[in-house]
């Protein structure tokens, strides 16, 4: 529904952040009635560490969404890359979404600096950098 159709978008913006906000509330209360022991084998079976699934959990769903807008800015294929290493891709999100330089990031992004700018903060940096870019060009 565009703002033009909606009659009060503003209104209808904070109920959908609300809404937004109490499912994940939801969310992070399932997660804390796991018992200890379910709460590790599910980290396992993700091949990922209990503490580090425990706070992605807790950061939610839109955590890397920077990790798109950066490799594009890099000339990055995403789709490309999940085709050709979507573990590294995969690892890639999660370093993302544990990321402290959120805001930072975000300026870079929206201004059109993150290429310049990333190594100064970017946790993913280095394996940016080891991509090669030539095999996962958009197309």
């Amino acid at each position: 529904m565009s703002t033009a159709t909606r009659p009060y978008p503003i209104v209808q913006d904070l109920i959908d952040a609300f809404a937004s906000w109490l499912k994940h509330r939801r969310e992070m209360n399932e997660m804390r009635q796991l018992d200890r022991a379910d709460f590790d084998r599910i980290a396992s079976d993700l091949r990922i560490a209990p503490d580090d699934l425990e706070e992605l959990v807790r950061h939610g769903k839109h955590a890397a969404d920077e990790l798109p807008k950066m490799l594009e800015q890099l000339g990055i294929s995403a789709e490309g890359l999940g085709r050709a290493q979507p573990l590294l891709l995969r690892d890639m999100e999660r370093v993302c979404s544990l990321c402290d330089h959120k805001g930072e990031c975000d300026r870079d992004l929206a201004d059109g600096t993150a290429a310049e700018n990333y190594h100064g903060y970017c946790a993913n940096a280095a394996t940016l950098e080891s991509l090669d870019r030539a095999d996962l060009a958009p197309r």
